[in-house]
């Protein structure tokens, strides 16, 4: 339910607004680079991952994004959870609220950003947005539960460098229940490509320099008493992203687990349409 919502909404900001360049700030999935979103612009983008748990039921679990640049240097985002799972049933499960702030604007050879989320999510929540301390396959073996929530703290250390047309990012990542829970630590690290660093003379849609291929790996790293890879959950994902000329960009990663405590197939979609000087835009309508 949850992805037809997002759907809608694409659609009907489509209608309400006249179409702008697209330059939709995130190549990867879970990895974050250092690339900020323009001042006054807003992304409006979706992200869902489809799993299929040994012992469990096949799932959705979807964000809708609301993206928008705050100041060249902060970056503020909502984003709404939900998820759908197969016999069982299809769910709103909480929100996200993150802050993102790079304190050199320049670039430098490394390029790096302090991340703050507060997240207000169910125990039903499958949106697999990161995987950290012991996240893994057994976690989505019960039956959906709306029972626990969950309030927590998140942080990042992204770290991201251009290298001759190549991002190198790398997260560190700490997340914290705000009740009486240990931190849990992970990690996600993330390399892209555009297929062409020149444009085409020509105007074309399927034109070598609107496609970009890359790669993520991402797991957890344990927590405050027993931080190591024991007991945590690893995946490798090759990434393509496609951008259209004045419209959205699709992007899609297969995600292979790579233990036993990992799903053996994690895989993600997503699109994403920014809009230039929305408030602008807005007034003058």
């Amino acid at each position: 339910m949850l992805s037809r919502t997002s759907i809608v909404l694409l659609a009907l900001a489509a209608l309400l607004l006249a179409p702008s360049p697209l330059r939709s700030q995130e190549t990867y999935f879970v990895t974050y680079s250092h690339q900020m979103e323009e001042p006054g612009n807003l992304e409006l983008a979706t992200r869902s991952v489809s799993g299929f748990p040994d012992g469990g039921h096949s799932f959705i679990g979807s964000v809708i994004e609301f993206e928008y640049g705050v100041k060249a240097w902060w970056t503020s985002e909502l984003y709404l959870d939900g998820q759908s799972t197969s016999r069982e049933s299809t769910l709103f499960t909480g929100f996200r609220l993150e802050n993102r702030f790079r304190p050199l604007l320049r670039e430098h050879w490394i390029n790096p950003v302090l991340y703050f989320e507060f997240e207000n999510i169910n125990s039903a929540d499958k949106s697999m947005l990161e995987v950290v301390g012991h996240d893994g396959r057994a976690d989505f073996l019960e039956r959906n539960d709306r029972s626990e929530k969950k309030r927590e703290a998140e942080l990042k250390l992204i770290l991201s460098s251009n290298v001759k047309g190549w991002n190198i990012s790398e997260n560190l990542i700490a997340e914290k229940n705000l009740k009486a829970e240990p931190w849990e630590f992970g990690y996600a690290i993330g390399v892209s490509r555009p297929l062409s660093l020149l444009a085409s003379p020509n105007a074309c849609r399927f034109c070598r320099e609107n496609f970009s291929v890359g790669a993520e790996l991402y797991g957890g790293l344990g927590d405050r008493y027993s931080f190591g890879l024991h007991d945590t959950s690893h995946y490798l994902a090759p990434v393509v992203n496609f951008r259209m000329p004045n419209g959205p960009v699709f992007k899609a990663s297969p995600g292979i687990g790579l233990n036993s405590n990992s799903h053996g197939i994690a895989l993600r979609f997503g699109v994403a349409y920014e809009f230039d000087q929305i408030f602008s835009r807005l007034r003058r309508k």
